[in-house]
C-alpha cells in the first residue's frame, strides 16, 4: 500500500472522537466588548478538542433580538443567543430550551444557587428556575465628582444616600459653580422607572411583574414614580437636572466634568475611569427613605444566553459545556475584570474581591451590595412580552415631561395605558 493511499485509508477510518462540533453563536457586542466574546470563545475552543464556538455578531440588541425570533420561527436558530434584558419575555415564549432543562439532560453539574440571586431571578420562571445562563449584567448605582464637591464644600468621601440628599448636594454645587450641571441620568426608563421601583419594592406591574401570567397590567403610576418624576420636573426646571438622552449620553457629560452626578449602568465605571481627569467615586443608587424596608435591591440590565430547541444532542452537549465553563468563578472573574460587568457569580465575586479588583476603585463594590439586599417580590425583575416597544414608549412620555408639555401624573398614566395595550396585542398573539 503506498503512503498516499494508507494516508487516505487513516482518514476514512479516522475516529468519530476526532470530528469538532461547530457552535454557532449569535451575539450583539461590538468594539471592545466584541474582542472579548472572541476571546472567551477562542479560550473554550482551546480547553477542550470538541467543541468549536463561533461568535457571530448580529448588530444591536434590537437586530439581533429581531433576527433570532425570525430565526426561531423558522427553525433555523443558531445553538446560542444572547437576548438583552428587555426582550427576555418576548424570547421565553419562542422555541427555547430552558437552561435548566439543557443541564439537566446533558448531565451537566448545574447549581442555580452559585448566581447572585438578583441576576437569577431576572432570567427565572414563576417557579424560580433559570430559562437562560447570565452574560452581561450591570445594574443602576449613582456616581459623584469628589472634587467637585470639596469645591462646594461638601465631603467628597460620603455620597448621598437619598434622593433629598441629592437635592441638597445639588443645590451646593449650583450656587458654588463647582460644575455648570449638578445632576443627569442614563437610560433614564430603566433607571428612573424600573431600578427605582425594584429599589423601594414597588410594583411596575401586575402579576408579580408579570412573571405570573401573560394578562398582566402595568402599574407603575403610583405614588412612587409620580413623586420621583414630579421631582426630576421640578430640577429640570431650576436647572438642577439636564437630559442627556435615553442611553448613555449622561456618561459623557459626567466624564467631561460638566455634570457632578449621574445615575448610570455600573459598566460605566471603567469607560469614565479612562477619561475623566478627576477623581470620581460610585455609590448605591439613591433612594426615598420614608418607604417602609427600603432599599431593597437593584435589578440587572444586560443579558443572558439561550439555546434553541431542535438541535442534536451532541450540540446540546456542546453549549451546555460552554455554558459550565463560563460559570467557572475564574473565567466569571476574569470576564468582570475585562470588561466592567458584574461577576454574575457569588464564588467570582469574592475570587475578584481577593484579587484586589475592588481596591483603589472607591465605592465600586456599592453594586454588589446593592444586589445582595433583601430580595422581595417586586424586586426579582420584569417579564412583560414587547418591552422593548414598552420602553421606548416610557421614553416618550418622560421626555414630554422634561418638555414640559405633560405633568408627572399625566405622562405616567398615559405610559401605562399606551404600555398595556403593547401587552394585550403580545397576550392575543399566544407568544406566551
Amino acid at each position: 500500500m503506498t503512503p498516499k493511499i494508507l494516508a487516505l485509508a487513516l482518514l476514512i477510518h479516522a475516529p468519530a472522537a476526532l470530528a469538532v462540533t461547530e457552535l454557532q453563536f449569535w451575539h450583539s457586542m461590538s468594539g471592545a466588548a466584541g474582542e472579548q466574546v472572541r476571546s472567551l470563545a477562542n479560550q473554550f475552543n482551546a480547553s477542550q478538542p470538541a467543541y468549536r464556538v463561533v461568535p457571530v455578531y448580529k448588530g444591536s440588541d434590537e437586530e439581533s433580538l429581531a433576527a433570532a425570533i425570525a430565526a426561531l420561527q423558522a427553525g433555523n436558530a443558531p445553538h446560542i443567543l444572547q437576548i438583552f434584558d428587555a426582550g427576555t419575555g418576548s424570547i421565553a415564549a419562542s422555541a427555547i430550551k430552558p437552561l435548566y432543562r439543557l443541564m439537566a439532560e446533558t448531565h451537566e453539574t448545574f447549581d442555580p444557587r452559585v448566581w447572585i440571586p438578583a441576576v437569577s431571578s431576572h432570567y427565572a420562571d414563576r417557579h424560580g428556575k433559570m430559562l437562560s445562563l447570565p452574560f452581561n449584567s450591570s445594574t443602576a448605582v449613582f456616581f459623584y465628582n469628589k472634587e467637585a464637591f470639596s469645591k462646594a464644600g461638601l465631603d467628597p468621601n460620603q455620597a448621598p444616600r437619598t434622593w433629598p440628599e441629592v437635592q441638597a448636594a445639588a443645590l451646593k454645587l449650583q450656587d458654588s459653580g463647582a460644575t455648570t450641571c449638578a445632576y443627569t441620568t442614563d437610560w433614564q426608563s430603566w433607571i428612573l422607572i424600573e431600578s427605582l421601583s425594584a429599589w423601594h419594592n414597588e410594583p411596575f406591574a401586575t402579576r408579580r411583574n408579570g412573571f405570573e401570567g401573560a394578562d398582566a397590567k402595568l402599574s407603575f403610576n403610583a405614588q412612587l414614580l409620580v413623586r420621583h418624576i414630579s421631582l426630576m420636573s421640578s430640577w429640570m426646571k431650576s436647572g438642577l437636572f439636564i437630559y442627556a438622552g435615553r442611553t448613555n449620553g449622561g456618561e459623557a457629560k459626567f466624564a467631561s466634568g460638566e455634570c457632578a452626578m449621574v445615575t448610570s449602568s455600573s459598566a460605566a465605571y471603567a469607560r469614565i475611569a479612562k477619561t475623566a481627569r478627576f477623581a470620581f467615586a460610585e455609590a448605591p443608587l439613591p433612594y426615598y427613605d420614608d418607604f417602609k424596608g427600603a432599599p431593597y435591591n437593584t435589578i440587572v440590565r444586560g443579558a443572558s444566553l439561550w439555546t434553541a430547541t431542535g438541535k442534536k444532542p451532541a450540540e446540546y452537549k456542546g453549549v451546555a459545556k460552554f455554558f459550565s465553563y463560563f460559570s467557572r468563578p475564574d473565567v466569571q472573574a476574569e470576564w468582570s475584570r475585562q470588561t466592567g460587568y458584574l461577576p454574575n457569580t457569588l464564588a467570582a465575586y469574592e475570587l475578584s474581591r481577593k484579587q484586589g479588583y475592588y481596591e483603589g476603585r472607591p465605592g465600586i463594590d456599592a453594586r454588589m451590595k446593592q444586589l445582595s439586599h433583601r430580595t422581595a417580590v417586586y424586586a426579582g425583575g420584569l417579564r412583560l412580552g414587547d418591552y422593548t416597544q414598552i420602553r421606548a414608549l416610557i421614553d416618550e412620555e418622560l421626555e414630554a415631561v422634561w418638555r414640559q408639555t405633560k405633568t408627572p401624573k399625566e405622562a405616567l398614566d398615559t405610559a401605562v395605558e399606551r404600555g398595556n395595550a403593547v401587552l394585550r396585542r403580545f397576550e392575543r398573539s399566544g407568544k406566551r
